[in-house]
């Protein structure tokens, strides 16, 4: 069972680096980030050339208070407005999509649907 779970976690991890590699090298636009935890949801937009964090928004924030839990798909949601209204104010509008390997399923595509709605291109 746990050779299963350590087996998993490691194809996630290569799954990251493959996916961050290929980010970094593709373009000069910003990376907006997404990471999932079992209790939150974190996204982040950074500019890969300067190694600066440029923006970024959390379900654990003060300010944050979707209808229901903080780490269901409404909070993803209000976090891809909140995500895409703080690119705004720090002028970015473009910028590559990084799951950190995850799917493009439920949280992931609600936060991104609502963040191309708010007004990032991806």
């Amino acid at each position: 069972m746990m050779e299963r779970l350590l087996l998993k976690r490691h194809k996630l991890e290569r799954r990251m680096r493959r996916v961050k590699s290929a980010l970094k090298s593709s373009d000069d636009r910003k990376r907006l980030l997404l990471k999932k935890t079992n209790r939150y949801l974190l996204a982040q937009i950074i500019d890969d050339k300067t190694g600066v964090t440029i923006c970024q928004a959390a379900t654990f924030e003060k300010g944050f208070s979707p209808e229901g839990s903080s780490k269901n798909r409404g909070a993803a949601k209000k976090l891809g407005e909140m995500i895409a209204a703080r690119a705004k104010e720090k002028g970015v509008t473009k910028v590559l999509f990084d799951r950190r390997g995850r799917l493009y399923h439920g949280k992931i595509a609600d936060f991104a649907d609502q963040a191309r709605e708010s007004g990032l291109e991806f």
